[in-house]
């Protein structure tokens, strides 16, 4: 099973947003997808309960408990995808259970001074872990919520790279601040959900983490112990669409 375990101890860096969309993106593929709520909060559990029987099937997992770290339904397939939103304030120690059932994690990071320290000193956390230690688990930085006044013609400001290089690595992919990620959550939904044109280009930042994905489960030479990213085969979002007569505005 391909296993991505979405973390930072840094909270309110918008981990769940990625979790759900992620785990969405993925089910609009038509790949078998469950997704895994560690946070004692069940955000994702949450937005599952929410989401609309007509939208692509996502399979909820309850990890609440320590003790049930690493149980998955049984009928789940090597090939399916279990992505995992991991609980706020996530230190080494408590991370350990979660890596191990993991093959990548993502990081988002909010591009500000706080948030950039944070991360540092949970990437420092991580060192000791053995899977990483051992290049058993890549690590990816999402640069998440970046203000439209940080980037230039859909490039990062050097401002902006300016920030990520005091971590010493720079983010898989930047996601820019859209109040729609929020709207759309409250309905149990995601951007993946939708196929009007102003969906699919914000759907269009996603894809080096789309790619990424494509290219697992290589699971050695991380971007932080390499410094080189692997070329990755693109794999397109194409959103499930259901029959419908209502017309309705990109943004509802």
């Amino acid at each position: 099973m391909q296993k991505i375990l979405i973390a930072n101890q840094k909270g309110g860096c918008g981990k769940t947003s990625i979790a759900i969309n992620l785990a969405a993106a993925l089910a609009n593929q038509g790949k078998t997808v469950a997704l895994a709520d560690a946070d004692p909060q069940k955000s994702s559990l949450q937005w599952l309960k929410m989401r609309p029987d007509d939208a692509a099937t996502i399979i909820g997992v309850d990890w609440r408990d320590s003790d049930d770290i690493g149980e998955i339904p049984k009928h789940l397939q090597k090939d399916d995808w279990l992505i995992i939103d991991a609980p706020g304030a996530l230190s080494g120690n408590k991370a350990q259970p979660l890596i191990a059932e993991c093959k990548a994690i993502l990081i988002p990071v909010l591009p500000a001074f706080f948030d950039i320290h944070s991360t540092k000193r949970f990437l420092k956390s991580l060192e000791d872990i053995k899977r990483i230690r051992k290049g058993k688990v890549d690590i990816y930085l999402v640069a998440n919520r970046v203000r439209s006044q940080l980037m230039q013609d859909h490039t990062p400001t050097d401002k902006l790279v300016s920030l990520f290089d005091d971590i010493g690595q720079q983010p898989l992919a930047w996601l820019s601040e859209r109040s729609i990620y929020q709207a759309l959550a409250e309905r149990g939904l995601s951007i993946f959900d939708k196929s009007q044109k102003p969906y699919r280009d914000i759907q269009t930042q996603w894809q080096p983490i789309i790619d990424m994905l494509a290219h697992e489960p290589v699971g050695t030479n991380s971007p932080n112990q390499s410094g080189n990213q692997a070329a990755v085969t693109p794999s397109r979002i194409t959103p499930q669409t259901t029959k419908t007569t209502k017309t309705s505005n990109w943004y509802e």
